[in-house]
């Protein structure tokens, strides 16, 4: 266990960010939360400068000690977005505690069995929080301390000052490969798993984030994702908290979203697709523009070729990019707008691999491999699984060995204790083209078909598990949906395969856009036989001769875009659809 002590030089905590960027902008804003509006009809915010929120996390850590809260404790985090995860998050790195984030919007089942595995000495929760703990106590069985929470922590630290000494806290001084937090994966094609993040990790998440989108100190920040919250602090950047509820995200009011962009003039904002498309029809249909605006970073699913088209008309000063990768890496690769082909049905283009990364397509293998030699690799052109190594890729599943094992590929290491992910060998990963990565890294599989072209630029076909396996060979999510996406009527729309692997029958399901006429069998069919002729003009479309119908696809609730379509497959398989013969 690393000892608490003022922070190093060479520390890899990411707490250490905070009082760097206090102390270079103690007066700018670093958080600012909606409390109402004024007379004028402007949003009224709550602000903390980097000096106060420094001191907030410093007054959350003496609380947090007071309490018993220990190094190394892992804190189930079950906050407010906004002022209390930032804090709460910054005020555990810096004492050396674990969060564990898991999303609310998994379903109950799905939840509680994290948190049993999980298994926190701490839960640090609002009113509601601690109630279910002591409902669900066997889930919450190794809850040793409760840290009470409001909505508002701001409400209490006047009271809190008084019971705690609010002198700066010292940092635990924290090596690359110590345990920093565990995120739970949305479970969109499986269980949810907790991700093992380290200090080094998060460390070279900023530098590779900052890096590669010019990202500046003073900026401003609206984060779709309360998650990505935690990123502003650690660039220096005014975190504006949305006026969203993370449960039910598709939700949001883009009114409120675009209000605040406007009024604050946000410079800089993470989500997704789903949401994007609903700020983007507010705007596209009043004639609005977002010139502060200088990136929109949009992930969770592919963006849509109508997006990309759309983005220059809001986004008059600034550009689209999507960054690619998954809860256990992050990024893998970006593209931006002025890249993309509207016109391709090949995928979607993810961009070139960031230089700190190395990307292979390896052949599609559902079970695990020990080692890189084990894999069959691709030449450019070929669908493979995308496996990728780089100093953010993380190296295990909480307390899940067998999911660690399918997930991830190891190389050998001429040295058991080098650590290629460390911070400190960045320069290591930034490698130039054609070389290889450092002797011990972690392969992680992203569970992603895809391909990389003659130019080395990656492109995805859909998960791996959601792949159609027909009696004339596999087909993929992503490059036939495509296809049926750009008929007017398609709002979304999803490949499954009905019947057993190897002699399944592909099949699309269609949620229209609303308005769209479809309850009676003669519009079906009409629709129907429109996304047939469609599908006629594609060689990698043409066995597709079933279509379904559904009002709303299921999708996860933390991006609002990835699409169930295993859930899909066995909801059709009980259903008629309209069919059309050979």
């Amino acid at each position: 266990m690393a000892s608490l002590k003022p922070v190093s030089d060479d520390s890899a905590n990411i707490a250490r960010h905070l009082p760097l960027m206090a102390a270079r902008q103690p007066d700018r804003p670093a958080v600012k939360i909606p409390r109402g509006r004024t007379s004028a009809g402007r949003i009224d915010y709550l602000t903390l400068t980097f000096a106060e929120l420094d001191a907030e996390v410093d007054a959350w850590c003496a609380d947090l000690t007071l309490r018993g809260v220990r190094q190394g404790d892992r804190t189930l985090v079950m906050v407010r977005q906004g002022l209390p995860l930032i804090a709460a998050a910054f005020a555990l790195f810096k004492l050396g505690a674990v969060p564990v984030v898991i999303d609310p919007g998994m379903g109950l089942r799905s939840f509680l069995s994290c948190v049993d595995r999980s298994r926190p000495r701490v839960l640090l929760g609002i009113p509601f929080a601690r109630l279910v703990s002591r409902v669900f106590r066997r889930s919450f069985r190794s809850i040793a301390i409760r840290v009470p929470v409001s909505g508002s922590m701001i409400a209490q630290k006047a009271d809190r000052k008084s019971k705690v000494d609010n002198r700066q806290s010292p940092i635990a001084s924290s090596a690359a490969n110590d345990l920093a937090a565990v995120l739970f994966t949305s479970g969109s094609t499986g269980a949810p798993k907790g991700v093992c993040y380290e200090h080094g990790m998060f460390d070279a998440q900023v530098r590779l984030v900052r890096e590669t989108y010019a990202i500046e100190p003073g900026e401003i920040d609206l984060p779709l994702l309360p998650v990505f919250a935690l990123f502003g602090p650690a660039l220096g950047l005014t975190t504006i908290v949305p006026e969203i509820d993370p449960s039910r995200p598709a939700a949001v009011d883009p009114e409120k979203i675009v209000a605040a962009i406007r009024q604050e003039d946000v410079t800089n904002s993470f989500g997704s697709p789903t949401l994007w498309r609903k700020v983007a029809d507010y705007c596209l249909a009043r004639n609005l523009t977002l010139p502060s605006m200088r990136r929109i970073l949009c992930a969770g699913a592919p963006v849509p070729s109508s997006l990309w088209a759309d983005a220059p008309r809001f986004l008059t000063q600034g550009r689209l990019h999507s960054p690619y990768g998954a809860t256990e890496v992050l990024p893998v690769s970006t593209i931006s707008a002025d890249e993309i082909d509207l016109a391709s049905v090949k995928g979607a283009c993810v961009g070139t691999p960031l230089p700190a990364n190395r990307v292979k397509i390896i052949a599609i293998h559902d079970g695990p491999i020990a080692t890189l030699a084990d894999a069959q690799e691709y030449a450019a052109g070929r669908i493979g699984e995308i496996i990728v190594t780089g100093p953010t890729v993380t190296r295990e599943y909480d307390r899940l060995p067998e999911a660690t094992l399918r997930a991830k590929i190891q190389t050998p290491s001429s040295k058991p204790k080098e650590d290629p992910q460390s911070p400190d060998l960045l320069g290591t990963w930034n490698l130039k083209p054609g070389t290889s990565a450092p002797a011990g890294a972690v392969w992680h599989r992203m569970g992603d078909a895809g391909y990389l072209d003659a130019e080395n630029r990656l492109w995805f076909c859909g998960r791996v598990a959601e792949r159609v396996e027909t009696e004339a060979g596999p087909m993929f999510a992503e490059p036939c949906e495509q296809v049926f996406r750009a008929h007017p009527q398609v709002a979304r729309c999803a490949l499954i395969g009905l019947d057993d692997r190897g002699r399944q029958i592909p099949a699309i399901v269609i949620e229209p856009k609303p308005g769209v006429p479809l309850r009676s069998a003669g519009s079906r069919q009409t629709l129907a036989s429109a996304l047939r002729e469609l599908a006629l003009q594609h060689t990698h479309t043409a066995a597709i001769r079933r279509f379904y119908f559904h009002t709303h696809l299921p999708v996860d609730v933390r991006h609002n875009a990835k699409i169930h379509r295993l859930a899909l497959a066995r909801w059709a398989a009980n259903r008629n659809g309209v069919a059309f013969r050979e």
